[in-house]
């Protein structure tokens, strides 16, 4: 029997001693260990793909600073010009998404690249968590809007995986957001827990609840609540949610529950493609959807000052 199996036969037994109180705080630690994302140290930049950038650090929440990339706009665009934060999933980095950099800057967009908490060369916490992406997202933003060559009304987000969750968590946050992309995102993470939960064999029903409810104590939040099932209604700007039918990681009946779930707002669109979670190359056979996309954003008349007075 392997060892996955072997603990999973064990766990009913065993589960109401390591909740006990003298070695629940070893369960948890051993919880928290499992779950931290790993850390993956850069190996390129922007210069990497002929871009002209600035390495920034970026004020965060806890006092923190977040490692960043800042590629100006082409020198041609029109100033203050329009920009997109881009934002990695969990165990990745900005150095993974850098791919998609020469297609956005060409089309005439200023990007930062950030590496979120426990991420890239960032700062370190005790853990990170979907809401602390989101915190580092709109930290992101908010040092954006400063750049005197930035348009602070046409700032869009783009994030893959956990990192689109952060995103849409973060638009709601911050009503001045123009647009956002969403690649492979999960409709709930409590989904999510259960898939990682069936992956190391642990048996929901047994383990399940007080995993659940551990994560979310320590996180600060309620996944219903940062659940982009949840969010994503709440938006008032224009979304697109991109997703590769190919998606084992996340499947691809998420964008379609995230779709419904934003049925009354005709600013969603869904356009499903080839490619599996993690697929760059299908990814950037997508980019063209992308950036017409964020054109007709860019290039609409902006309502900036309704949504910021509405909400």
């Amino acid at each position: 029997m392997s060892r996955s199996k072997l603990v999973s036969a064990l766990l009913p037994t065993v589960l109401p001693w390591m909740t006990s109180p003298p070695l629940r705080p070893l369960l948890n630690w051993g919880l928290r260990r499992s779950l931290r994302a790993p850390r993956l140290a850069h190996t390129r930049s922007p210069g990497d793909f002929g871009l002209a950038f600035a390495t920034v650090r970026i004020p965060t929440a806890n006092g923190k600073t977040l490692h960043a990339w800042y590629l100006p706009a082409p020198q041609a665009a029109p100033r203050p010009s329009p920009a997109l934060v881009i934002v990695h999933g969990w165990g990745s980095n900005a150095d993974l998404m850098l791919p998609l950099a020469p297609a956005l800057h060409a089309a005439g967009l200023a990007l930062l690249f950030i590496d979120t908490r426990c991420h890239g060369a960032s700062d370190d916490e005790p853990f990170t968590s979907l809401p602390r992406f989101a915190e580092d997202t709109v930290h992101a933003v908010d040092w954006l809007a400063a750049q005197p060559d930035i348009d602070p009304s046409r700032i869009a987000l783009l994030g893959h995986s956990v990192g689109a969750g952060a995103v849409l968590l973060a638009a709601t946050w911050r009503p001045q957001i123009a647009a956002v992309v969403s690649l492979a995102a999960f409709a709930h993470p409590a989904d999510m827990m259960q898939r990682w939960m069936a992956e190391q064999n642990l048996p929901d029903a047994v383990i399940g609840p007080y995993i659940l409810q551990y994560v979310q104590r320590t996180i600060g939040y309620r996944f219903d609540t940062i659940a982009p099932l949840t969010t994503l209604p709440q938006l008032r700007c224009p979304v697109l949610l991109m997703h590769g039918e190919h998606d084992t990681t996340v499947p691809v009946e998420d964008a379609h529950r995230l779709l419904a779930a934003a049925a009354a707002r005709d600013s969603v669109q869904l356009h499903i493609g080839p490619g599996e979670h993690d697929s760059m190359d299908a990814f950037l056979e997508q980019m063209p959807q992308v950036i017409g996309f964020l054109n007709q954003v860019n290039s609409a008349p902006s309502d900036l000052a309704n949504r910021i007075a509405t909400d």
